[in-house]
């Protein structure tokens, strides 16, 4: 089904006005080109996308057009190493040395792997690590083993911008043997048919939307500036004029920020979470473990961005204002910088996914975004602060 803004797929008619806010996102809130999707119990019930994919040369988003989804790629790393929680293979409580025995040092001999995923480690640089070093994972794992930590480990949360994909990722390959890449792909990816990889190979690039940044985006701006603490951290992404569509960007594994996909795919990981941990025959994680992830670690002002966050394991939770993600309280995700996000609420049975070309304004998920949360997924809940 097609308008005159170019909106296609397919939608429930008790999701008509949802697809009415999104078609609205183009005609009043700037939107470029996006995809959304909604799963309700297991089945998808919203699949759109429209817009624009390539500014420069006015191609249309597809059906199969991906794009970088920043920090939502934190979750999916954090899913990974939970998976190995969930096989016994790691153990929750366990200090990180146990499996990355280098990560002892300065301070950090007693962090654990609960630490890790709750945001609690306080490893926010990887001060060693030479200007640019992001794309070189084996001296970035070195660089954050010597780290020191901002604050004792489990004391104070704070939002690991950078360092989170390396620090789970990491404990991955150490158990698994497997590039944190390679274990998605093969764990999760292929066997729920979802679109989304670290790492753009080749015969991919022709369907890569590129990014548009927004000079009014708080963490773009910051993590520009090396005065400000997301700065430091992100020193080490080599310097480009279009960082987020430089092939080398593009075709790295730096699961904290370059993360590929779309709506479709990210909705239907989360879809599972908002199912029990299961879908369509697959097991993505136990009720239990599920339980765990949005149970709170923490709550308060963050150390790295000084907004108000609640963390639980390895995602956010729902609140207000900076995390939106419908009227349940208990409702979790994970939003990327520029306003893409996958939301999980398991008393309704409902996921949520977006992914925009065009990054959003301020340090929240951005008007297009909460409008579109809103009409998925309910006002914004109320939770005591």
């Amino acid at each position: 089904m097609t308008s005159p803004l170019h909106i296609d797929g397919t939608w429930h008619p008790d999701f008509a006005p949802l697809r009415e806010v999104f078609i609205e996102n183009f005609r009043s809130r700037g939107e470029l080109g996006a995809a959304i999707c909604v799963y309700r119990h297991g089945e998808k019930v919203v699949d759109l996308w429209g817009g624009v994919a390539n500014r420069e040369t006015g191609a249309l988003w597809q059906e199969d057009t991906i794009c970088c989804m920043m920090s939502v790629g934190k979750s999916m790393a954090a899913f990974c190493l939970l998976m190995l929680i969930d096989r016994g293979k790691v153990d929750l409580e366990a200090p990180v040395t146990r499996y990355w025995p280098e990560y002892g040092q300065a301070g950090k001999e007693k962090t654990s792997v609960r630490m890790i995923l709750s945001a609690l480690s306080g490893v926010l640089y990887a001060d060693a690590a030479p200007d640019g070093a992001a794309y070189d994972w084996d001296l970035m794992c070195r660089a954050l083993a010597a780290q020191k930590p901002e604050w004792e480990p489990g004391s104070q949360g704070a939002y690991h911008s950078m360092s989170a994909g390396f620090l789970l990722g990491e404990l991955v390959r150490r158990v698994d043997g497997r590039p944190i890449d390679r274990f998605f792909t093969e764990e999760i990816a292929r066997p729920m048919g979802v679109d989304y990889r670290y790492g753009v190979g080749d015969g991919d690039l022709h369907r890569v939307s590129d990014i548009m940044p927004n000079p009014a985006s708080t963490t773009f701006t910051q993590t520009r500036d090396i005065t400000t603490k997301l700065g430091r951290a992100w020193r080490v992404r080599p310097a480009s004029p279009t960082p987020y569509n430089d092939p080398a960007f593009r075709g790295s594994v730096v699961p904290s920020v370059n993360g590929h996909g779309n709506a479709r795919a990210i909705a239907r990981v989360y879809a599972a979470l908002a199912n029990g941990g299961t879908l369509d025959g697959f097991r993505l994680l136990s009720p239990t473990l599920v339980e765990a992830m949005r149970t709170e670690s923490w709550r308060g002002t963050c150390g790295m961005t000084d907004r108000p966050f609640r963390y639980g394991l390895g995602l956010f939770l729902n609140y207000p204002p900076m995390m939106v993600f419908g009227a349940n309280p208990r409702a979790f995700g994970h939003p990327g910088a520029g306003g893409a996000v996958g939301i999980a609420d398991p008393e309704v049975g409902l996921s949520f996914a977006y992914s925009p070309n065009l990054m959003c304004a301020g340090a929240g998920m951005g008007d297009r975004c909460q409008a579109l949360v809103e009409a998925a997924l309910g006002p914004q809940a109320t939770i005591e602060i």
